[in-house]
């Protein structure tokens, strides 16, 4: 089954699945309803447009390089300036890499969807409208089940991530959906089912948690030397 593989990356993410009032949290790893909402720009799909054609896309993401959370605090005024708005405190992932995937038997479907996130018809960010991608996404089909396909997929890691580790490739985490008995590691309500902001609507999903290991090479720091710093 072909799988849609999108590295995310950026200076800041944010992933939230159970961010309520002033407080605006984030999970560790992009969300179902994060990405598909990425995917739902990119093909020009408005916050009240259905959603179906999403259902029946496997998910599932890589942890390359988890970043680190950090915490900001935001207010704001009214234009006049005498009333202030409460103050929000706002969680993100900095300096953070994933891989991202759709696993479905449809290619042409996964094609599409490649196609719109090279040429988007509203802007794409990293969860939070402030948070846009580090570049132009990375994005392609492979001819490999989605499980399989983050198992072997080539690290996405940054250079100076992978000097300051000064190993070899580590154990990578992916959590992907949990089919029908086998055991959940945890359970996220994100599986969007409406971006209306009259009425937001989210389902539960388990996640099983794995690990995979692409490999320990010998680490050559020159390797990761770029030719600026020669």
């Amino acid at each position: 089954m072909p799988t849609l593989l999108i590295e995310l990356a950026g200076p800041q993410q944010a992933w939230g699945s159970r961010s309520r009032f002033a407080t605006r949290d984030t999970e560790r790893a992009p969300t179902r309803s994060g990405v598909i909402g990425m995917l739902a720009a990119a093909l020009g799909i408005r916050r009240t447009g259905s959603l179906e054609r999403f259902d029946a896309l496997e998910y599932g993401v890589r942890i390359d390089q988890p970043g680190q959370i950090e915490r900001d605090f935001q207010t704001a005024r009214t234009l006049d300036g005498r009333t202030s708005m409460p103050l929000s405190e706002r969680f993100y992932l900095a300096d953070a890499v994933f891989l991202a995937g759709f696993g479905s038997p449809d290619r042409r479907e996964l094609e599409g969807l490649q196609h719109a996130l090279a040429h988007p018809v509203f802007p794409l960010y990293l969860g939070r409208r402030a948070f846009p991608p580090a570049g132009p996404l990375n994005a392609q089909v492979v001819d490999t089940a989605l499980r399989d396909a983050l198992k072997t997929a080539e690290w996405r890691a940054t250079d100076s991530y992978r000097r300051r580790l000064g190993v070899g490739v580590p154990a990578l985490e992916i959590l992907l959906d949990a089919k029908p008995g086998e055991t959940a590691d945890l359970s996220l309500r994100d599986v969007p089912r409406s971006y209306d902001p009259r009425r937001r609507r989210h389902d539960w999903r388990d996640v099983r948690v794995e690990r995979t290991q692409l490999g320990n090479r010998p680490h050559d720091p020159l390797i990761l030397v770029s030719e600026e710093e020669v």
